[in-house]
Order: structure tokens, then C-alpha cells, then sequence
């Protein structure tokens, strides 16, 4: 094994205001060599599984021998006959070493298992598996949103009309309940307060139980439509949910269940380590047979060490919906397929997609812009535990289950985190109490001191707005440091240090915006300013075609037609899935309208706080009945009456949807981006002046003087959309109309109000010319107490035009009359000169 050791990095980490200087980062703990993980140097005698030149010998250990975890692996194998612990896991016949059908059969005395298992971190065995060291994770998986998606599944139907569960989250992938009852299974008992006021605040987002989304009757599709989410929900939103092994696409290859996050998979899904039984031209295999986890556990493969959950890992699903994962890697989807490659074909598909690099994440980024080494961030290192695993509660969001906020760590200008009440920047409407500074703990969480990496205190570990230790994130004096899962450790630029210290690299812009301008800390999301950019994927076009013999994959009955060996029905090779509806279950397809990745709009988040919104589901309809009848076409369903401003007839079920994009940089968005820009106010680019013909249709053919087709063979260029009179990020208009929902999850989702909005664009007049906010300056303190005093300061937006054009009138002239006058003085002032001379 060689040594594998990491450089020191720089890194200035996210959401930094507007300026901060480089932080360095310790040398890696991977520079030594890393014991027990010579294949061949098993401590157990190479029999069963293992015997020489047989099917597993040289494959590579689950984890280093030295490890506590393989102690207790091999101790519990040598019980049941196999010391080398791979029955623990698997089952089978340890003692058969001639035919894997025979070893692959049944599970030894003192087994859990009753037969052999494939996927040993299947939902489905998880519990007689992983569950024998780690049985309150298996219970919380099993009822988290990555296994329910009951979110999700909330979400698709809200914009289907009559198939609206409303803001109830009802369907899960599966019927679950939750018998521990409502309190979390891990956390303090500040977080578990918490967590529990939040649940009776917002019992929508927090259900007791879920029953399976329904299947589409085809029977009735004629009647009722809107059925027809349940097939596009069924068939295309929820294969990603941990219940199944996923899509058999480049960069969609995963594990189940634990092995999910926990088992890497390379994108090509192709294996590459030491199993000779293991086809290397077979795609669906993980990349080697070893868990990734913490920083202390460590993966070899290709003599190349890593530790840590990469981010590929966590992007096998996050590319979809909101994008965070891709974005977070700088990527955005688009459909060209540019720059070709050495053999002139389109790049390669991602996730059955082409894509083009924007920026990616400052916690991301491996090089600044000027080529110096910047380091990166892992997502576990800021994402906790209850935001992976669950915390053993049934949650109907991910913002129901993400317990982190940007000055968690960085805290604010005016504060050290430590110094900050539990639930700033996460009050869903509520005060926090200032005077009441959550401080730091001690310890981590014991669940993290049993099997994660254990670190240094210092002054003691920082809390999540919602009361929970972070295990690797301490306090040192006034010092922030990170240490991440990759082996790499940070200092987080502490907003309060940069300011007392003077470090900001735009110091005017970040005074103005973070000190000056304070009322932004107290309202908007961190990541409002400093994201750099959002995915808009504007008008998702849904097409469920039933016709002919068109069937897809079901990942929902797939799920829920499992077995004691770990395989659902999807993950089984040769054999069909089960579909929607039998024979007739149908297929989905999905289109765009437009693609943008700038300036996102902006709206107010569950939280209640200013955040960008992006396109969620602005789902436009279309359902082919099986005998071909086109049975909707181009339709926006409308929500029930009343909801979010939609009056008797609803409101269309188009929906923006709040997002943390992932993309966060040290420059913000700049001011006028926001305050000066109708698209940022939600009211459409350039005030919703485009995309104004989709209600009748465009048709492009030979034509009178009046418009009138003169030809007989016109066809529809652009065919209508009966209720889309707007451009898709046009939110509400100028009179205060919203035209459409704005979230779907949380009753303080919305889009700007309208004081907000008027006094953002009034501002915006005065950022267009004023950048930076003169306060503190003795002659312009005395400009402005005179002016207060002449009542010369405007009030509105008529007075500030009127006193703009008088500035404006006296610098005209004044750059016309000044000189001439100026030289007018000047002789004066010469001739008096000399007349005094003279006498």
C-alpha cells in the first residue's frame, strides 16, 4: 500500500458577506499508511468464501481488519461457523466451498437471516443486518424522506388538481406508522424540545403515519384524468427513494437501503476491486466492497486511499427536483451535449442528461479562479445525522428534517455562533430570544461517539440551530474549525472576527450590506444574497401516454414487492417489474419550456425568510388514453378554491418552490439584482412583457394583410396553452394578483408581500446610482441632518424624481455655466488686479 498524503489547502468557505481573506487547512490524515486493508492479509483462514482460487478470494475487506467494527464482524462470523464474517452479513453456507448455489442457500445456526442475502443493506434486511450494531438507524430509515418521499409525492399531485392532498402529506412509497411515538430517537433534549414544538406548529409536515400512493385506474381514466399522476409518480418521480436500487444509467448506479450512501458506486456502475467473481465489463456492481463512512474509515481502491461519503454518492439522486447535488458540483443540465469529445461525439449522458459547468459551491470548489488550491467540503460535513438517517419520526419535508443554518457556523457580523439564541435563521415565524446564547456542548451525541470520528473539543462543539452538537464542527477561542469526513480540516471565516478584524475583500459592499443594512440578517436567507446561481427548469410538460402497450418500470410496486433474500422486484437481473396498471400501465415523458440559471426569482421560505424560489412542479398536462384519445392536453390544473390568492376557481397549480440552491460564492448577488430588477420581485423578466401568446397558439405560415392563414395546411407551430397568459417566473403582477402557488409545503411560503416589493424597488432607485451607504461620515451626516431639517429628503418616489431632476437641472447647467462663469471671475479678478497695480 503506498503512502497517500494531501498538500495543505486554502479555502474560503461560503457565505462570507462580501469579502474575507484565505483560511488554511491542516495536512491530511491520510498520510499514513493504513493497516488491515491488504486483502490477503485477512486475520481469519482463507476458507468458505474466501478459500483459495474459489469465487471471493481476494475480495477487498468491508472494512480494515483492525477496525473495531471488523473485530465485531469476525467474532459474530466465528459463532456461525465463518470466521471470516461474511455469513454475518449474507447468510449462505460458510462451509460449502465448490458450488455458490449450495453457499448461496439458507443462513447458519445463530443467523438472523433466514436465507442468503444479496444486498445486505437492503431496506428489506437492513434490520437483521445492519441493524444487529445498528438498530435505531434502521428504524429511522425506514420512516425518513429519502424512504417515504412522501414530500415529494405531496408535491407532484398538488399541481393535478382534483388528485391535491392539499398541504396534508397522506402517500408514502410504502404504508408506514411510527410506534415509538413522536419523540426523535436521537438528539439532545433541546432538539427533541424542539422538534416536538415544531411538529404541534405544523402537523402537516410532520404525519403519524402514510399509506402507498395510489395506482392509476385505468378503467375510469376517461372520467377522472388527473388519475394519471399516479402513473407519472409511480413510474418516473420515485425511483429514488432507498427502497429500490435505482436506475441502471450512468451516474444513477447505487446501493439499497444502508448501502445507498454507504457503498460506493462508481458512475459507470462497473466494479474495480479484487473479486474475481465479479464481472468487470457488467455494469450494477458496486465500485468495491467496502463501506464508506467517517474520516476514520478508509477506502481503497486503484492504490488510492479515500475517507468520507463522496459527493457522486449523494448526487446518484440529488439531480433532480431542485438539483442541489449537480449544482452544488457547478453543473446544470441543458440539452446540447457541448464540447464534443477526442472522438467527436456529444459529451457522455449524466443521469440521462447533458450538462454544462456554471460555478460550482465555494464549499465545493478544488481551485479558486486565479488557480490556487481552495480544498472542499464534504455534504455529510455540514448535513447531520437526522438530516441522512431520520431521526425516527415520519417527516413530510426535507426542511422538517434539516436542522443546519449558514450561521450555525459562520455566525453573523454582529455575533459568534456561540453567541446566537437556538433557532436563529430557522423561527417559521416565531421571535427568538437574543439574550439567551445556545453556547457550545461538550460531547457530540454518544450515537456519534460509538461509530464516528471522534475530535478534540477545544472549547466545545457548535450546536445546530435546533440544539444538536455537530460532531466535527468546535470552537477554538474565537476560532471555528471544521473537520471534514475527507480528512482535511478548515478554519471557518467567522463573520463577527471578519469584521472586528477589517478582512472583508469588499469592505464597503459587506459594511453596507451586513452592518449598515442590518435588517437583512434578521430576514433574508444567507444563501438569498449568496447563491450565485439557481437551476430554472421553467414548465415541466408531463405526457402520460396509456396507449398501446407503452409499460415502465413501477419503482413504488417494485419496492413493495420484495423479498427475504434483499431484492425487490427492479433489482433482480432478467426479471420483469411490475408495472402501474398490468398490461396497460403506460409511460411518462417530460419536456421544458425554457432553461435559465441566473438571477432567480426571489419569495419568502417556510422559515420566513427571503429565499430564492426556482420552478418546483409547473407541471403542464397531457393524458393519451389507451385507445389513443388525447384526453387532456396542455392543461394547468388549478389547486382547491381559495388557496394562495386563486379565488373560487383555485389557483394554477404551477408552482415556484423556495430553494437552497447550493451555489453559494463569497460575492454576492449584487444589490441591484434584487432591488432593481422586476424578475427578482417576482413580477416576470423585464415586468412579464414575453411569453404572452401561448394562450391561442402560434401559428408560422403564409398569411393575409389581417393574420388570417391563407393556407389550408397550417398546423399549430406553438399549440396552446389555454391558462398560461404569463411568463412562467412571473409570480404576482403589479396588482398585487398572485398567478401561481408559491411552495406547497409550509404555510409561510409565498411569494414577496407587497410592502416588501415597494420598498425593495424603492430602494432599488437609490442602489442604481448610491453602491454604498455613506453613513458615518462626518460631512454627509451634516448633508443629511440640513436636508432633514429643509425637508429636502424624499419620501417617495414622485419626490425623489422631482429632487433628481433639480440635481440634475443645477449640474446641467452648472457643467455648461461653470466654466464660462469661471472664466468670467478670472478676468474680473485680473483687471481688478491690475487696476490696483496701477494706482
Amino acid at each position: 500500500m503506498p503512502n497517500v498524503s494531501f498538500k495543505g489547502l486554502w479555502i474560503g468557505l461560503a457565505t462570507l458577506g462580501c469579502g474575507v481573506g484565505l483560511y488554511c487547512c491542516t495536512p491530511s490524515s491520510h498520510a499514513a499508511p493504513i493497516p488491515g486493508m491488504d486483502p490477503a492479509g485477512y486475520p481469519a483462514p482463507k476458507t468458505g468464501c474466501l478459500a483459495p482460487g474459489k469465487c471471493h478470494s481476494g475480495v477487498e475487506p468491508i472494512r480494515a481488519h483492525d477496525s473495531e467494527m471488523a473485530r465485531q464482524i469476525y467474532d459474530r462470523g466465528a459463532k456461525q461457523g465463518d470466521p471470516n464474517g461474511c455469513v454475518v452479513c449474507h447468510g449462505g453456507n460458510p462451509k460449502e466451498e465448490k458450488e455458490a448455489k449450495i453457499a448461496h442457500t439458507g443462513a447458519p445456526a445463530g443467523s438472523l437471516l433466514s436465507e442468503f442475502v444479496v444486498h445486505a443493506g437492503s431496506v428489506w434486511v437492513n434490520e437483521k443486518t445492519c441493524g444487529q450494531c445498528h438498530k435505531e438507524w434502521t428504524y429511522a430509515q425506514f420512516r425518513s424522506i429519502m424512504q417515504t418521499e412522501a414530500g415529494k409525492i405531496q408535491g407532484a399531485l398538488w399541481g393535478w388538481g382534483p388528485a391535491s392532498t392539499g398541504y396534508a402529506k397522506k402517500y408514502g412509497n410504502y404504508d408506514v406508522d411510527d410506534p415509538d411515538g413522536p419523540t426523535p430517537i436521537f438528539g439532545t433534549p433541546a432538539y427533541k424540545d424542539y422538534t416536538q414544538a415544531l411538529m404541534k406548529q405544523f402537523p402537516d409536515n410532520f404525519p403519524s403515519s402514510l399509506v402507498q400512493v395510489p395506482a392509476t385506474n385505468v378503467d375510469n381514466l376517461k372520467e377522472n384524468p388527473w388519475e394519471a399522476i399516479y402513473t407519472y409518480v409511480r413510474t418516473d418521480c420515485q425511483r429514488c427513494h432507498v427502497g429500490v436500487k435505482g436506475r441502471d444509467k450512468r451516474g444513477d448506479y447505487r446501493g439499497m437501503g444502508c448501502a445507498a450512501c454507504h457503498i460506493p458506486y462508481n458512475n459507470a456502475g462497473l466494479y474495480e476491486g479484487g473479486d474475481p467473481s465479479v464481472k468487470r465489463d457488467e455494469a450494477g456492481h458496486a465500485m468495491v466492497h467496502s463501506i464508506q463512512s467517517s474520516r476514520k474509515v478508509k477506502v481503497v481502491v486503484n492504490d488510492t486511499v479515500y475517507s468520507g461519503i463522496p459527493h457522486e454518492t449523494c448526487v446518484s439522486c440529488h439531480n433532480r427536483g431542485k438539483r442541489i447535488g449537480v449544482s452544488f458540483q457547478g453543473l446544470m443540465e441543458f440539452p446540447y451535449g457541448s464540447p464534443y469529445t477526442d472522438k467527436g461525439d456529444k459529451q457522455p449522458q449524466l443521469h440521462s442528461k447533458f450538462y454544462q459547468f456554471i460555478q460550482d459551491d465555494v464549499h465545493h470548489r478544488l481551485k479558486s479562479r486565479d488557480g490556487n488550491p481552495e480544498g472542499g467540503l464534504l455534504c455529510q460535513d455540514c448535513h447531520t445525522t437526522t438530516s441522512m438517517h431520520g431521526n425516527g419520526n415520519i417527516t413530510g419535508t426535507l426542511l422538517a428534517n434539516v436542522e443546519i443554518e449558514c450561521s450555525d457556523c459562520h455566525g453573523t457580523a454582529a455575533y459568534y455562533p456561540w453567541e446566537l439564541p437556538l433557532g436563529w435563521g430557522d423561527e417559521f415565524g416565531q421571535q427568538v430570544d437574543m439574550t439567551q446564547p445556545r453556547g457550545v456542548a461538550q460531547e457530540p451525541l454518544s450515537t456519534h461517539k460509538r461509530f464516528s470520528t471522534n475530535y478534540d473539543a477545544k472549547n466545545g462543539f457548535l450546536l445546530t440551530a435546533r440544539g444538536n452538537p455537530f460532531n466535527n464542527v468546535v470552537r477554538d477561542g474565537d476560532k471555528v474549525l471544521v473537520h471534514s469526513d475527507s480528512g482535511l480540516d478548515f478554519e471557518v471565516p467567522a463573520l463577527k472576527s471578519l469584521a472586528k478584524q477589517r478582512k472583508w475583500k469588499n469592505p464597503a459592499r459587506a459594511i453596507s450590506a451586513k452592518i449598515q443594512a442590518s435588517k437583512h440578517m434578521d430576514t433574508l436567507e444567507c444563501y438569498g444574497c449568496h447563491s450565485a446561481w439557481a437551476p430554472q427548469c421553467n414548465g415541466c410538460h408531463v405526457k402520460v401516454d396509456f396507449s398501446g402497450d407503452k409499460q415502465a418500470t413501477d419503482w413504488v410496486a417494485s419496492g413493495n414487492t420484495h423479498f427475504a433474500n434483499g431484492h425487490t422486484a427492479e433489482s433482480m437481473r432478467g426479471v420483469a417489474p411490475p408495472v402501474a396498471a398490468g398490461v396497460a400501465s403506460g409511460s411518462t415523458s417530460e419536456n421544458r419550456t425554457y432553461l435559465r440559471w441566473e438571477d432567480p426569482v426571489l419569495g419568502i421560505n417556510g422559515e420566513g425568510r427571503v429565499s430564492p424560489i426556482i420552478p418546483g412542479c409547473q407541471q403542464i398536462t397531457t393524458v393519451i388514453a389507451p385507445d389513443g384519445e388525447v384526453l387532456v392536453n396542455n392543461k394547468i390544473w388549478r389547486t382547491a378554491a381559495g388557496v394562495e390568492g386563486g379565488g373560487e376557481s383555485g389557483q394554477r397549480g404551477l408552482d415556484m418552490a423556495p430553494a437552497a440552491p447550493h451555489t453559494v460564492d463569497w460575492r454576492a448577488r449584487e444589490c441591484t439584482s434584487c432591488h432593481a430588477q422586476a424578475k427578482a420581485l417576482g413580477y416576470g423578466t423585464h415586468d412579464g412583457r414575453y411569453l404572452q401568446g401561448y394562450v391561442n397558439g402560434i401559428y408560422v405560415d403564409i398569411m393575409n394583410e389581417k393574420g388570417e392563414l391563407v393556407t389550408k395546411t397550417a398546423q399549430y407551430q406553438i399549440s396552446p396553452i389555454p391558462d398560461l397568459p404569463m411568463d412562467l417566473d412571473n409570480v404576482v403582477n403589479r396588482d398585487d394578483q398572485q398567478l401561481q402557488t408559491v411552495g406547497h409545503h409550509w404555510p409561510l411560503d409565498g411569494p414577496l408581500p407587497k410592502v416588501v416589493r415597494a420598498n425593495m424597488e424603492r430602494q432599488g432607485v437609490c442602489l442604481s446610482c448610491h453602491q454604498e451607504i455613506p453613513e458615518g461620515r462626518f460631512v454627509y451626516r451634516i448633508i443629511s441632518k440640513l436636508g432633514d431639517a429643509l425637508g429636502m429628503i424624499p419620501a417617495t418616489d414622485a419626490e425623489h424624481q422631482k429632487l433628481v431632476g433639480k440635481a440634475m437641472f443645477f449640474a446641467a447647467n452648472l457643467q455648461i455655466f461653470g466654466p464660462l462663469v469661471g472664466i468670467v471671475v478670472v478676468l474680473l479678478f485680473v483687471v481688478v488686479v491690475r487696476r490696483k497695480k496701477a494706482a
